[in-house]
């Protein structure tokens, strides 16, 4: 027999439920934050052997890298179609409404679709590689695509995992199987290509073909993970089972149905960023000789520049982004069945908030620090170097779409979001060789930045037509992170600066010991800034009191 709720519960949630979904928010951020930035510096750190290993080749062998990845992205977007995000949605719903029965027939279900699709997308690109090439004819395409088929065969149950313990909330294990993942995937792709290259004196071709099997080779350490943590939950959640309503109006049909309505648009709108660096691998070799006289060689060295030099580099800062969206979606689809207008209205802002004061700073740093990081990873190279200047400001726009594109999901606007994101395709469609022509390798970067701003402003701009968003009181803060930011980007600035008179910004061991300074200083100055000016507490909430505590300036 349910308890007899007073009014005040079935009014809605309480002021200490909405503390509550403000501090999972925080603390699945920490660590789905944490697991995105170790994960994504590993991801970037094996490029300095990697690179010195190929010595000549390493520009071409970025290029075919990024080519290749960019094909495998889009089929495990596919492969998995959006199921993982969907699911975790889906489950945080039923959660939400206390029906775990259904939750975790959900995830059976799920497992059965992931699976076929696993198989479908790795069978076609195993027998389809060629297929690929056609619009830029490089054979050497169809052994790397062949290899991370292996990857998307296993890939989707893993994900799948995944997005399932997200529903309850369980962001740490998703967080250490993305750290375990590339660490066994980088492990492997350097002893691969130490020995192919260094050892053997043999093709680089099959040196990045060997690198980019790898996925595979991560995939099965996330897996390994993943299943540990099912095992230390599962009495949990038999127990939640077992204490939650039944339902047995809903079938294993009806849930696959349900899984595969909600997974398309997942999988239209996490391509979305997949769909733009598409139809750069896909136009910018086209349109390069429309605008200067360049030879295959010098095209294969500027899309290299910007699609996988500087792209390691700024991913690390929008992984922070991806970390809020893996957070954001389950806590609003959650306020969304409880239909909790005020605690979705309030999470939105707050999550618009945390991103500005966590990816502006980032941004701005990596510009502040980008000669002596890019160094460190590819040697000193000028043209380079722009590049990736270039790329930290883009990176906000990207960020921003990343997070709000998982909002639109978590308030199930998918078909909005869909349609904004065709809207902004377009727009880069239009204005890329107009980019390309005045900037040449750094236009498909503008026209990124550009065509993804729209997006952005539609989607703020739905938000704020549904759920009347308070910017009069999210301006004050904004405008603090955008001050202190720039405090701290002239300060890095003119400490790199100051080192730079003292040693050669030319060499990778001394830039690499003038960046350490750098990052310590540019944290610190903004840190300090945002503590005592008390810009922490208006997101970190007591942790910000703490914090201080610990540092004596309270």
């Amino acid at each position: 027999m349910k308890p007899i709720m007073n009014e005040e519960q079935q009014s809605g949630p309480t002021a200490s439920t909405k503390v509550d979904a403000r501090s999972k928010m925080l603390t699945g951020s920490a660590w789905m934050t944490a697991g995105s930035i170790t994960s994504r510096i590993l991801g970037a750190l094996y490029v300095i052997p990697w690179v010195t290993w190929f010595g000549a080749y390493s520009n071409v062998a970025n290029a075919l890298f990024a080519q290749g990845y960019n094909i495998y992205n889009l089929f495990l977007t596919v492969a998995t179609a959006g199921i993982p995000s969907a699911i975790s949605k889906l489950v945080a719903h039923y959660n939400g409404i206390n029906q775990y029965g259904v939750s975790r027939s959900l995830y059976r279900s799920g497992m059965y679709v992931s699976t076929a699709m696993g198989v479908i997308c790795a069978t076609i690109m195993m027998f389809g590689a060629s297929l690929t090439i056609m619009d830029n004819g490089d054979p050497n395409m169809i052994p790397v695509i062949r290899s991370l088929a292996w990857a998307i065969l296993i890939i989707p149950p893993m994900a799948i995992t995944r997005g399932f313990l997200q529903g309850y909330n369980w962001m740490a294990p998703s967080a250490i199987s993305q750290f375990v993942e590339q660490l066994f995937r980088v492990i492997y792709m350097l002893a691969a290509t130490y020995l192919i290259m260094k050892i053997q004196k043999g093709s680089w071709v099959h040196a990045v073909t060997q690198s980019t099997f790898a996925a595979f080779i991560g995939a099965v350490g996330a897996i390994i993970v993943l299943e540990t943590a099912w095992l230390k939950h599962r009495n949990e959640m038999n127990s939640l089972v077992a204490q939650g309503e039944v339902n047995h109006d809903v079938a294993t049909r009806e849930l696959i149905f349900k899984i595969i309505y909600q997974s398309i648009p997942f999988i239209i709108i996490e391509s979305g960023i997949i769909f733009f660096q598409l139809i750069d691998q896909y136009s910018f070799k086209r349109m390069m000789p429309l605008v200067g006289n360049f030879n295959k060689y010098q095209i294969d060295v500027l899309y290299a520049l910007f699609a996988f030099n500087a792209n390691k580099l700024y991913m690390i800062v929008i992984s922070l982004a991806s970390a809020l969206a893996a957070t954001v979606i389950p806590l609003l689809a959650m306020a969304r069945a409880q239909n909790d207008q005020d605690g979705m209205r309030k999470q939105i802002q707050n999550v618009l908030l945390l991103f500005y004061f966590v990816m502006i700073p980032a941004a701005l740093g990596l510009f502040a620090v980008a000669q002596q990081i890019y160094t460190v990873f590819y040697r000193y190279d000028r043209a380079g170097i722009v590049v990736l200047q270039f790329a930290a400001f883009i990176a906000i726009p990207m960020g921003l779409y990343t997070v709000g594109a998982a909002m639109m999901q978590g308030i199930s606007e998918n078909r909005r979001m869909m349609k904004y994101l065709a809207i902004g395709l377009i727009v880069k469609m239009i204005i890329q060789f107009p980019c390309i022509w005045a900037f040449q390798g750094l236009g498909p970067l503008l026209a990124t930045g550009l065509s993804m701003s729209v997006t952005n402003y539609l989607i703020i701009h739905s938000f704020n037509m549904e759920f009347n968003l308070n910017f009069a009181k999210m301006a004050t803060p904004t405008n603090q992170i955008l001050a202190y930011s720039l405090v701290m980007v002239i300060i890095t600035k003119a400490v790199m600066m100051l080192i730079g008179l003292l040693v050669s910004p030319y060499g990778r061991y001394t830039a690499f010991f003038s960046l350490i300074p750098g990052v310590i200083v540019g944290v610190a100055v903004y840190g300090y800034l945002a503590l005592h000016f008390r810009l922490a507490d208006n997101l970190l909430g007591g942790r910000a009191a703490g914090l201080r505590r610990r540092l004596h300036m309270a």
